[in-house]
């Protein structure tokens, strides 16, 4: 690789990490963010307004990538994720707030998947893997380094700069990739499928809104659930009626004809279910159960992120030098299922450095399923189609992120709220779970209590475990009917070459 290439990886790389590490970093500037700006009852749409517009939009980058050319469509997604970041730091209301980080939802959608496509013009398949595991440390990464970064901004500088970080670090890597990285300019004379991206917004709105709403403001079965599943459903069934008759559709419907591709879908929506473990469950065991501080229960999970990394990078090197890439998803959802199996050890006498050990597992079968699914994608498509094919990847990790929090959660929280009605009764159990259930607030309580949120919480988290574990077993199952086609050794011709 070239200097000058090296530069322009880096640069996209720059610019890949920082919609996942502005993630990381609101968790814990939330609660001085909700106590300076007020509007208590609308905290939690700072997320759910960035999640749906990020998700939405990640396919539109793809295929405006596809017609447009990938660096520039990509510096435009950099530059509108830097726009809503300066605006979220000017926020003075709740309602602001919530309003620019779509903004900034927007613009995250097209960083991953820009990102995915350029190496993939850069860099055939067979020699990509190396880069795609770098890639893929980046979110691990950014889960480790975010929430110390957050708290470090909030406590010593102000809340606000969670936010103006962001646009030095954006700055450079566009002065990386406008001044490094060299690509044949494209012009195509093609048409937005604006009523497929209507649709697409639509369902995934529905969906996402689903996540967050359902068994937390509204119950599973209400009017305002089934209202958006009924939107969902209508949704997607018209978008595919659209989308087989546009001409140049957001969602190209051709590329689900290939087994693999559609496969590695699927297991990378599982895959983005397992992501977000570590991040969101594990750290209540650590400081609920353990007792142990925000930073130290990020130092607990270290292992599981660690694993990832070395896996993704790993792997990358095996496929880029073998060609071989099919034992990997299956060793992933049969290692991820063990991993999440072995959660069930976890309880208030467990030693937290076994604990913090037992997370490993479950990080390396997640690395395993994240690096082969990227891999098979971008072999399984055709060049045309490399935005859009890399804009499914990131669309389905993100709806698995997003939908496995919610179900995972669920199955959380039922638990917890099962175990201390069953132990303290349920009044004392109600006050305890809608009450501010943390570390701190815990030790104003007797010891029974405290010791009955302890148990509760580990079961919670059993039960998180067994839903997680099966699904790897899913993906494991699925993966088995992945087909191992050799990897292109280099770009195929577009077809006005291979014309000429």
């Amino acid at each position: 690789m070239g200097s000058s290439l090296r530069t322009g990886v880096i640069g996209v790389m720059i610019g890949m990490i920082t919609a996942p590490l502005d993630g990381m970093m609101l968790g814990p500037a939330l609660p001085t963010i909700v106590g300076d700006l007020g509007g208590l009852e609308y905290f939690s749409w700072v997320a759910t307004s960035y999640l749906i517009c990020m998700a939405a939009a990640t396919p539109i980058w793809g295929k405006l990538g596809d017609l447009y050319g990938r660096k520039p469509v990509y510096m435009a997604s950099i530059v509108l994720f830097l726009l809503g970041s300066g605006l979220s730091g000017m926020s003075q209301d709740m309602l602001q707030l919530i309003g620019f980080r779509a903004v900034q939802g927007l613009g995250a959608g097209g960083l991953m998947v820009g990102a995915l496509a350029l190496i993939a013009e850069l860099v055939p398949p067979r020699h990509s893997g190396k880069l795609m595991g770098l890639f893929g440390t980046m979110m691990p990464i950014a889960f480790i380094a975010g929430p110390l970064l957050g708290g470090l901004f909030t406590e010593q500088l102000n809340w606000r700069w969670a936010f103006y970080v962001n646009l030095p670090v954006g700055a450079v890597a566009l002065l990386l990739i406008g001044g490094a990285v060299r690509l044949q300019p494209r012009r195509i004379r093609a048409r937005i499928d604006y009523l497929g991206a209507v649709l697409l917004t639509t369902a995934l709105a529905a969906l996402s809104l689903i996540a967050s709403w359902g068994g937390t403001q509204y119950a599973w079965v209400s009017g305002p659930i089934l209202a958006l599943a009924l939107t969902g459903v209508l949704s997607l069934a018209a978008l595919v009626k659209v989308e087989r008759r546009a001409v140049e559709p957001i969602v190209p419907l051709r590329l689900f004809a290939d087994r693999n591709f559609t496969l590695a879908q699927i297991v990378r929506f599982l895959g983005g279910v397992g992501m977000v473990i570590a991040a969101n469950f594990l750290p209540q065991y650590m400081q609920l159960v353990q007792g142990a501080s925000p930073i130290v229960s990020g130092l607990l999970v270290l292992p599981s992120m660690l694993g990832m990394v070395a896996v993704l990078v790993g792997t990358g090197r095996l496929i880029s030098r073998t060609g071989r890439y099919r034992i990997y998803p299956i060793l992933g959802g049969a290692t991820f299922a063990v991993g999440m199996l072995l959660l069930l050890v976890l309880r208030p006498g467990t030693n937290p450095v076994l604990a913090s050990g037992l997370t490993l597992v479950g990080g390396i079968g997640v690395g395993l399923l994240m690096q082969s699914t990227t891999i098979i994608t971008v072999n399984s498509a055709e060049p045309r189609d490399m935005g859009a094919a890399s804009g499914s990847v990131t669309l389905w990790h993100t709806m698995g992120a997003s939908l496995g929090v919610a179900a995972l959660g669920a199955l959380y929280t039922g638990r917890l709220q099962g175990t201390l009605a069953q132990r303290l009764g349920t009044r004392t159990a109600d006050r305890i779970a809608t009450g501010r259930l943390t570390a701190q607030a815990l030790q104003q309580y007797p010891a029974p209590v405290r010791e009955a949120a302890r148990v509760a919480v580990s079961d919670g988290i059993h039960a998180m475990a067994i839903g997680a574990a099966v699904l790897g077993l899913i993906a494991f199952t699925l993966a088995w009917f992945i087909r191992e086609i050799p990897l292109r050794d280099r770009m195929p011709a577009e077809p006005a070459t291979a014309a000429a």
